[in-house]
């Protein structure tokens, strides 16, 4: 296979998130476990977009995934390789160092999978040490990370279609039935927000304040990677500045449907955004 083009970026829902915020102008702290020459080319990287690192140096080989963008059909193929080796020490060092950064922070992004060495309750305690803080947090997990993570009642839940399924068991081939899903998932887990991103079929949101369904015009995607980390930024940014659940829902459907158009993970130009936000939907559910 040859590629007439190729761009080098950041990756791991978590950094993608902050190159997101980086767009938008707002200072983020990249917190995770970085490895060898890939971690420190990974660290030159969020350097160049106004990201300031904390790595917690580590044993393995960060992941690197490759993403094939095939032009013609618009499919996109994702082949990930390598892991980190993660041992108590290295846990117990970010905690701390966690523990420090959090008392600055307006909102915390917990994302994306766990190396196996790692106790699967790792986001669950990490969210308590936020809400001593009495810092909000967004959690964007799967499989057990997620299930243990949401016993610590963060303050938005945030996964895809696909990972809600499989994660707690659910069958839901028809959005009527993810609704309902949802619905009765959110109450019986006592969640405060359940964010649901569905694709091109929009972000289902079960707020406090309602039950949404926000969707912006269909794009052509360049690199369709980091689309649901942009909706995870563009909400933990409009909620620290005040705003509602409806305009923070029209603001994160914008953001995401720009992030497609652009051939590096996570990059957003504002004049894509500013041309989809007002043709953005928000339906209010029953």
């Amino acid at each position: 296979m040859r590629t007439n083009n190729m761009v080098t970026c950041v990756g791991g829902k978590g950094l993608d998130s902050s190159v997101v915020l980086s767009q938008l102008g707002v200072e983020t702290i990249g917190m995770g476990f970085f490895s060898g020459r890939i971690g420190e080319e990974l660290i030159g990287i969020l350097e160049e977009y106004g990201i300031i690192p904390d790595p917690i140096w580590v044993g393995g080989v960060n992941r690197v995934a490759y993403v094939i963008a095939e032009e013609s059909t618009n499919i996109h193929s994702h082949v990930i390789a390598g892991e980190v080796d993660v041992n108590k020490e290295h846990v117990e060092e970010f905690t701390e160092r966690f523990k420090a950064q959090v008392r600055n922070a307006k909102w915390v992004i917990f994302a994306g999978s766990i190396p196996p060495s790692i106790s699967p309750d790792f986001y669950h305690g990490l969210i308590h040490i936020a809400r001593e803080a009495g810092v909000p947090t967004l959690i964007d997990a799967q499989k057990t990370f997620m299930a243990e993570a949401i016993g610590a009642q963060p303050d938005i839940t945030k996964m895809n279609w696909e990972e809600f399924e499989w994660t707690f068991g659910y069958d839901a081939p028809t959005f009527e039935a993810l609704y309902t899903h949802a619905k009765e998932f959110r109450t019986r887990k006592m969640l405060k927000n359940l964010i649901l991103t569905l694709g091109k079929e929009g972000i289902l949101a079960l707020t406090e304040a309602g039950n949404y369904l926000a969707k912006a015009p269909e794009q052509k995607p360049v690199n369709a990677a980091g689309a649901g980390d942009a909706v995870s930024s563009t909400i933990a940014w409009r909620m620290s500045l005040g705003d509602g659940w409806k305009e923070t829902l029209h603001w994160a459907s914008a953001v995401s449907a720009a992030a497609v158009l652009t051939k590096r993970t996570g990059d957003i130009v504002m004049a894509d955004v500013e041309r989809i936000f007002p043709e953005v939907d928000i339906r209010v559910l029953d």
